[in-house]
């Protein structure tokens, strides 16, 4: 088994556990509350500003070229193809940039920062990709499961959300992603795949947390 299927498989629960999460189910149908929305775009909106920083320090670390390219590449693309989506809701909102930054990042979205980027910065490549794998697939599988019925129509409030990560360049990225880390764990040890699936499974459980943590708006109790 392949070891990205091998960290599929032991996080699975949690993974399906995203299915059913009433946020997500909201945005699939489209009953999602917009207010619940314009959290979760302005929280996400502060949480991809670190994610590039993860993929940059992969591209520093990269053993090759050729990754440390589309490494890059997916810093860059991270701040202007998906920012792009989040700008177009805050024009709607009639948001600037400037407006969108200002928000204070919420406990949970703090902490998945900084797990990620501890775990970029202290480790490998590797980890760096481990590390950030499960936010690029699971979107990528929500994305999917959401659309399984075909595309939503146009009244849909929430389909360039549901249309950019069902898309096929988006799963491209996941894909791409998960061929790295098994190049890559291949030659990793016992103790470094422990670590590695701990890190994964962290990120995995904040992914579901990010869900809840826009249901309910989270904020700091002081």
């Amino acid at each position: 088994m392949k070891f990205s299927q091998h960290l599929r498989e032991i996080a699975e629960p949690i993974w399906a556990a995203q299915f059913t999460h009433p946020f997500v189910v909201g945005l699939g149908n489209g009953t999602l509350p917009e207010r619940k929305f314009k959290y979760y775009i302005l929280q996400d909106a502060l949480f991809l500003s670190d994610l590039a920083q993860v993929f940059a320090i992969a591209s520093e670390k990269a053993p090759d070229t050729d990754s440390a390219t589309i490494f890059a590449k997916l810093a860059e693309d991270t701040l202007v193809v998906e920012r792009s989506l989040h700008e177009t809701y805050g024009k709607r909102w009639k948001l600037t940039h400037k407006d969108m930054s200002r928000v204070p990042m919420a406990p949970t979205n703090y902490a998945y920062t900084r797990h990620m980027l501890q775990i970029a910065q202290e480790g490998s490549a590797l980890d760096a990709a481990v590390v950030a794998l499960p936010c690029a697939w699971i979107y990528c599988v929500v994305g999917q499961h959401l659309l399984r019925k075909g595309k939503p129509p146009k009244s849909h409030p929430y389909r360039d959300w549901l249309l950019l990560y069902a898309s096929p360049e988006f799963a491209e990225v996941a894909a791409w992603m998960c061929a790295r880390v098994d190049a890559w764990a291949k030659k990793a040890s016992e103790v470094e795949k422990l670590r590695l699936e701990q890190a994964f499974l962290i990120s995995s459980r904040y992914e579901w947390m990010f869900w809840e943590m826009a249901w309910n708006e989270e904020s700091w109790p002081i």
